[in-house]
C-alpha cells in the first residue's frame, strides 16, 4: 500500500466539498513533519516546508486529491469567567497565554498556575473538556510565541505593579 502524503494546507474557508476528519489537539495542530492518523484509521503523512499552525476547519490536501479536515480535538481546558472579563482577559495576555474569547467567558488550557493566579484577580475558573480554538494574535494566525522569550530582547516586568 502507498503512502498518503499531503503537502498542502487549504485554509478554512478556502475549500469545500467532503472530507476526512483529522481530529488533533491544541499542541498536536503544530508541526512541520508528522505521522497523523485520521478519524477513520487511514495514515497520513503531512510534510510541510515550514512548521505550521494548522486550525480548526483547515484541511490538508493529499497527492491524490482527497482532502483531510482539521478539527480540534476536546482537551482538558479551564472556563474562565468574572465580573470584569477585560481584566482578567488584559492578564491572561500579558502571560502569553492562548486564549479563546468568547462575549461572556475566556477559555485556556487547564493550567493551575494560571487558574491561581486568575483567582486573585478575581476570576472563576471552572474545568472543562473541550476543543480548544484560541485567538491567533495580532501577526499571524495560529499561535501566540511562548513565555520562553530565550535570547531575544524582549523584555518586560510580570510583577503586579504595572
Amino acid at each position: 500500500m502507498s503512502q498518503n502524503i499531503a503537502q498542502i494546507i487549504r485554509t478554512s474557508g478556502s475549500w469545500s466539498g467532503s472530507a476526512g476528519t483529522i481530529s488533533l489537539d491544541y499542541e498536536g495542530r503544530f508541526f512541520r513533519r508528522k505521522l497523523l492518523t485520521s478519524t477513520d484509521g487511514e495514515k497520513i503523512l503531512v510534510d510541510l516546508p515550514q512548521t505550521t499552525s494548522l486550525n480548526q476547519g483547515d484541511a490538508v490536501e493529499l497527492t491524490d486529491g482527497r482532502l483531510m479536515e482539521i478539527t480540534a480535538a476536546p482537551e482538558p481546558v479551564l472556563i474562565v469567567t468574572g465580573e470584569n472579563l477585560a481584566r482578567i482577559g488584559w492578564h491572561i495576555g500579558n502571560r502569553h497565554t492562548p486564549c479563546q474569547i468568547e462575549a461572556d467567558r475566556l477559555i485556556i488550557l487547564d493550567d493551575p498556575v494560571i487558574a491561581h493566579m486568575l483567582d486573585h484577580v478575581g476570576a472563576r475558573c471552572v474545568k472543562a473538556t473541550l476543543p480548544f480554538t484560541p485567538e491567533g494574535g495580532a501577526y499571524g494566525h495560529g499561535r501566540t510565541h511562548s513565555h520562553d522569550h530565550g535570547n531575544s530582547a524582549h523584555t518586560h516586568d510580570h510583577s503586579h505593579a504595572h
